[in-house]
């Protein structure tokens, strides 16, 4: 979304758009002053609490103001989640340190340990609170490891266990425990020992295998080594230490150029990259590599993102992509307009060139998806319009209900009619009198 389309949408009246920012990938564009925004402006304080928590997972940061009237919020739950975020000024920090509740305080402990000097430190491990004490013992586990008596006595260790460095013996336990997803957290612990690694990795239990697949430290020849087999068709999410990295250009390039199939896809979800790694993804055998760089990468080439259009129309998080990409072509597409692909014939109505009567063509294509582009068209003939309105395909009779075209008496006729008012009602030729009796209350 263009930086001013993001902006409106931050200020938006209806919370559900406003939500969406904060969603995957639209998030990534918000900058610190819009996530403030956002967060600010809701009313409810389990709303600010949300945004907050999705705005520190994007780790942009906030406005020095925002920190400052967060920092205050009257609702204990936004105080907590702003201690955690790394990024919090370290005054502030200091302040919920003294903050009332319990778990406010543990929260600005944990995430900000090491930028407290001894006398705070101490000053904390003596807090009355158990949950305090307990953070400062998962604060400090570099240094003093995470013990089998400590964890069995938290409710949620899985989060635990793939994040903290953890007691050797606890660590082998682990590797043997029942639970196949406790041991896929331990797969992705950093601080596992190599040899606990190779005993994962010949792990009877696919995902956890997976897990120590994509480890960092992993060369490639080890990470052929491991058995997985993944379901190209299967849903991905971008491995987070690759993501961190996409800033790097020696390791992207690394990375792209690497068998692992899901390594690729995260490096395909950078917002830019350097042309020769652009260049090599795009070529990728796998098509959701493609997907992830139409969808995400601003140097996406245009003769990919017309191969990936052939095949995938936009999703949830991408709705414009790949059609709506910048690099997508909009000229020299005439050339498509007897392509026995309809995606690809469609496309010749964006040609500046195409003329009113490539529309009428279209308009009785045999294909209902090339149909309904000629709908959307605005040099569409009224004639045509009416006729589509008996369409086979009911997305092709919505859509010609709306087209400004249609005559005025044929309009009102839908308005009439149950099933076609809806759409009707949405045509922007409406005229003003019909809207104002649509609109009036009163017998």
């Amino acid at each position: 979304m263009p930086p001013a389309v993001v902006d409106a949408a931050v200020g938006h009246p209806d919370r559900r758009v406003r939500g969406r920012l904060a969603e995957w990938p639209a998030s990534r564009l918000l900058s610190a002053a819009q996530w403030s925004r956002l967060v600010l402006g809701e009313a409810g304080g389990a709303r600010r609490q949300l945004l907050l928590q999705a705005a520190g997972e994007n780790r942009t940061g906030l406005t020095q103001e925002a920190y400052g009237r967060l920092a205050a919020d009257p609702f204990g739950p936004v105080r907590q989640e702003l201690a955690r975020m790394p990024e919090l000024p370290l005054p502030l920090r200091l302040a919920l340190l003294a903050d009332p509740l319990p778990q406010v305080r543990a929260a600005a402990c944990e995430a900000g340990w090491r930028h407290l000097d001894d006398a705070t430190r101490a000053r904390t491990a003596a807090d009355p609170a158990p949950a305090v004490r307990a953070a400062v013992t998962l604060a400090r586990h570099e240094e003093v490891p995470l013990t089998a008596a400590f964890l069995d006595a938290l409710p949620g260790r899985g989060p635990l266990v793939e994040s903290h460095r953890l007691d050797r013996d606890l660590a082998r336990r682990l590797c043997t425990d029942p639970d196949p997803w406790l041991r896929r957290n331990l797969a992705r612990n950093p601080y596992l020992d190599p040899d606990l690694v190779d005993v994962l990795a010949a792990d009877p239990d696919h995902g956890v295998r997976l897990a120590v697949s994509t480890r960092p430290e992993l060369t490639e020849e080890q990470r052929a080594a491991v058995r997985v087999d993944i379901d190209p068709r299967a849903m991905r999410r971008p491995v987070a230490w690759v993501v961190a990295l996409h800033e790097d250009e020696r390791a992207v390039r690394r990375l792209a150029a690497s068998a692992h199939l899901l390594l690729r896809s995260s490096v395909a979800t950078a917002r830019r990259l350097p042309p020769d790694v652009v260049e090599r993804l795009a070529r990728d055998e796998d098509r959701v590599v493609r997907l992830f760089l139409a969808e995400n990468c601003d140097d996406a080439p245009a003769e990919m993102l017309v191969e990936v259009w052939q095949w995938w129309d936009g999703s949830y998080s991408s709705p414009d992509r790949p059609y709506g990409h910048p690099n997508f072509p909009r000229r020299d597409l005439l050339r498509h307009a007897d392509d026995p692909h309809p995606r690809l014939r469609q496309l010749a109505l964006d040609d500046p060139d195409s003329t009113p009567a490539l529309v009428e063509r279209f308009g009785t294509d045999e294909d209902a998806e090339v149909r309904l582009r000629a709908a959307t068209d605005p040099r569409l003939s009224a004639a045509l319009a009416v006729r589509m309105l008996d369409d086979p395909d009911s997305a092709v009779r919505a859509m010609a209900a709306r087209h400004p075209r249609l005559p005025v008496p044929v309009l009102v006729a839908l308005l009439g009619d149950e099933a076609t008012a809806e759409a009707a009602a949405r045509n922007p030729a409406l005229p003003v009198a019909v809207m104002e009796r649509m609109t009036a209350t009163g017998p």
